[in-house]
This record gives C-alpha cells, structure tokens and sequence, in this order.
C-alpha cells in the first residue's frame, strides 16, 4: 500500500471534490475519494494507523487507514482533516473504509487539552463545553434527528396547505397574561430616553395571536420560531429560549384542533424514523440502558401507526386520577391544574400512549379560550385541549379561539387583560369574525420525546436559562 503523504494546509479552503461520510458508507468498494471531517480516535500501530473520522452527516464514522504511523503527528483527537484514497472493504466486517494516499491537516487540535475523548462523559459534562458538544455522539445524533423533526413538520403542514407566517419576536403583548417576559430596551446613557418603540417592547412569548392575524385572511397558517419565558426556573422541563409551532385555523374546532395535532405529531416522527435510523438506533440503545424493558423505537413506531388517539374530558381524567392505585404528591380534585406526575399517569399507565385531554376548567386557561356553553358558571369550562404522552407528559396545548366579542371582552376584564394593547385583536372580532382554532407545542418537547432525553437544556442546540448565556 502507498505511504500516506500527511500535510498541514494554511491556504483557504477551495472548491475540492468531498465525499459525505453518509455517502462514502452507502456506497460499493472499488473506487477513489476524498472525505473531510473531524478525527474522533487515532490509533497507531507499528506499520498502520487507524483514523476514526466523522463530518456530521450520519451518526457512523468513517475508518482511515494510513501506511506509516510516523507521518502522523499532527493529527490527533479533535483535528479536522481531508483524507484521499481508494474505497475498500474492511477485511472482517466488510464496512467500507478508504486506504488513505494523501492526509491534509486543516486545523490541529493540542490532545492533551481536548476536552472531549471516547470514554463516556456524562451530559452534564458534555453541557458545560456547549461549543464543543455537536461532536459527541449524542449532540450529533440529536441535531440530526431534531432536523429531521422540524422537516416533518413543515411537510404536513405544507401538505395541508398551511401558509408559514413569520411572527415578529419583538411584541408589546403578553399572549399568555403570565407577565413573566424578557423587556427590551435600547442601551442608552440618558435615563429618561424614550422607549424605542414609543411603548414598552418585550420577546414575545407566544406567535399565536399574531397567526390569528393570518388565519383571518389566509385560513390555514401556522408560524415556528422562537419564544421567550422569563421564569426563574432551573428544573429540567424549562428553557428561558425554545421554539415553538403554531397553527392557526379559521372555519375549525376542537376536532380539527385534535385532528391537525396528531397528524403533525405523527409525520414528524415517521419521517425521523426513516431518514435518521441509525440516530434512533443509538438512542433506543440508551434508553434501554437506563430503562431496562422500555423500546423507544417501538414506541414511537407504534405512535405513527395509531390511526386515532383516543381521548377523555379533564372531568373524566380527574375520576381516572382519584381511581388510581398510587398515591400523586399533588391529590387530584377537579379545578386543580393537572401536574406532570397526573399527565404521565394518564398517558403511560391508563392509557399506554398519546391522549387527549377537552374540557379543562375556564379557571385554569388563557383568556382566548372559547368558553363551552353548556356548562354551569361555577363549572364552566373551554373548549380546549392538551395532547399528553409518555414519559414527557403535556406535548400539545390548544383550543377553539373566543370568537364571539362581548364575551371575549368580559373574559379579558375579568383576567385583568388591558384592552388598550389589544385593540387590534378584538377587531378580528368586530370585521368577519369566525370559528377558530389552533394549538402550540414546544419544540423542544417533541425532540426529548423523540430521543428518550431527560433534560430539556440537551434539547436545543444552544440552551438559555437562569445564569446560562455565555455562549
């Protein structure tokens, strides 16, 4: 075999014919490449060295195999190299591998210091060196599968003609009536400098009433970006920064709110399962690992094939919850809001998968909710929805919209909503208004649920939360 020429390169990066890992592995033995990527191992032998070579492109890494192990000195663990030779077979497992001619050295990397190696390092670690951590097997396999999540989604949406509106991030509103937002201002000297905006700007925390803005002209529209939360929490479930997906539609109710939930739901995970196996494989593996009897794999498969995903009122899962043989550490009655330990019960154990739960109690919901008419005043309830499911708990939250002015101005004084910022959405009130619908779920959500993750912080590429924004 020829003697693999290593070189350190400082020109620029020019256009050179590169191979993707992903590629190189699927294909047949027998001809020449040339691949680039990070090294993840190097092991030397006398008359061999071994690289173990990864671009990110698939969860697998590609082996290199160099004649002469003194010819490589700069490369080692974290360095980034491009590697040319012939495709072949590996002699015992016949995984494709390239017997490498030629080896540029783009960038070193000081071992010694590299903070990342192939013996197991816990999350915790891997979150304290964020810039370094899409390396990892783990954060490479979660970016992909994340990817793959948002494409199903903007698939089905698209495949039911939903129209994409980009909702501003900027917003003097509170969706929610929480106040726990992030204000904005402009950094200035002056104390007394008006606001930027004329009035206070705040990060929104939620695009739906702005779709509701399109849905009044477009119908179908669905928005997905960022949203912000000023809570002081530190607990697993919360980012201070996520991303959320919100349909909007006009013309519907609570079943086309159910119905669009579930089949977003379901093409997410079907089009993750067939474009990223390899990704769902490992996690199955680490599930399994840690959840001994527990198949993320077959769980998610079973999810895609559901064809409906039953559901109960609030009312009826609160007699479930009182039913229960175990003991909540918040005891169920009707008008509490239902906790995670409620929603995982529901979903795991009554139900042993997705489940809708209608009906909550008006007392509990945001002021848009439309209130259902057929309930007594001290009972009164919206006609809203939360998809749960296991292991997470609450995926999905939604509702038909108040569509009827006079009393969505009563709910809003009674909330203590000021009607001054809002003019312009009780107007979608006053000009054509119609029956509406539309759900939100956190992103984030969806991908710890994906990939049997724990911690929210590990769910999105860069997390944000009390004390977190170095990076």
């Amino acid at each position: 075999m020829q003697r693999a020429v290593v070189r350190s390169v400082t020109a620029p990066f020019s256009t050179l014919a590169r191979t993707p890992v992903k590629e190189l592995l699927a294909s047949t033995p027998g001809h020449d490449a040339s691949v680039c990527g990070w090294v993840k191992s190097v092991r030397r032998q006398k008359n061999v060295s071994f690289i173990t070579l990864n671009d990110g492109s698939s969860f697998r890494s590609l082996q290199v195999v160099c004649d002469g192990g003194e010819n490589l000195a700069d490369v080692t663990v974290g360095s980034s190299i491009r590697a040319t030779g012939t495709v072949t077979a590996a002699p015992k497992s016949g995984v494709v591998e390239i017997h490498a001619s030629d080896v540029h050295v783009f960038g070193t990397s000081d071992a010694s210091t590299y903070p990342l190696s192939k013996k197991y390092h816990s999350l915790e670690f891997v979150r304290e060196h964020l810039h370094l951590r899409p390396r990892t097997n783990t954060f490479g396999a979660l970016t992909r599968v994340r990817n793959a999540l948002s494409q199903g989604l903007h698939t089905y949406f698209q495949s039911q003609d939903f129209v994409q509106v980009h909702t501003p991030i900027l917003t003097s509103i509170d969706c929610e009536g929480a106040g726990e937002q992030f204000r904005v201002e402009r950094e200035s000297a002056d104390p007394k400098a008006e606001p930027f905006f004329g009035l206070p700007a705040y990060l929104t925390v939620s695009g739906q009433l702005h779709a509701e803005m399109y849905a009044s002209a477009l119908t179908n529209v669905y928005t997905f970006g960022p949203t912000f939360r000023a809570e002081n929490s530190n607990t697993t479930r919360h980012l201070a920064e996520f991303w959320m997906v919100e349909p909007e539609m006009a013309f519907a109710g609570l079943p086309e709110c159910m119905a669009t939930a579930q089949g977003a739901v379901q093409n997410a995970l079907r089009h993750t399962i067939a474009t990223c196996g390899d990704d769902i494989d490992f996690f199955h593996a680490q599930v399994a690992k840690a959840h001994p009897g527990r198949s993320l794999r077959e769980q998610l498969e079973a999810i895609v094939a559901t064809p409906a995903f039953p559901h109960l009122t609030y009312t009826e899962a609160i007699d479930v919850l009182q039913k229960a043989p175990v003991s909540f550490e918040l005891a169920p009655e009707w008008g509490i809001d239902l906790k995670t330990e409620h929603e995982r019960y529901l979903a795991e154990k009554y139900v042993g998968g997705p489940v809708f739960v209608t009906d909550y109690p008006a007392a509990l919901k945001a002021f848009y909710m439309r209130l259902n008419d057929d309930t007594a005043p001290e009972r009164a309830t919206v006609a809203g929805m939360d998809l749960l499911v296991p292991t997470v708990g609450e995926l999905v939250g939604g509702s038909v919209r108040e569509e009827r002015l006079d009393v969505l101005q009563l709910k809003m004084a009674a909330a203590g909503v000021p009607a001054a910022g809002l003019d312009w959405y009780l107007d979608l009130r006053r000009y054509g208004t119609v029956p509406h619908a539309g759900w939100g779920m956190g992103f984030e959500r969806l991908v710890l649920f994906a990939t049997g993750l724990e911690n929210i912080r590990d769910a999105i590429p860069v997390p944000r939360f009390p004390g977190a924004c170095k990076h």
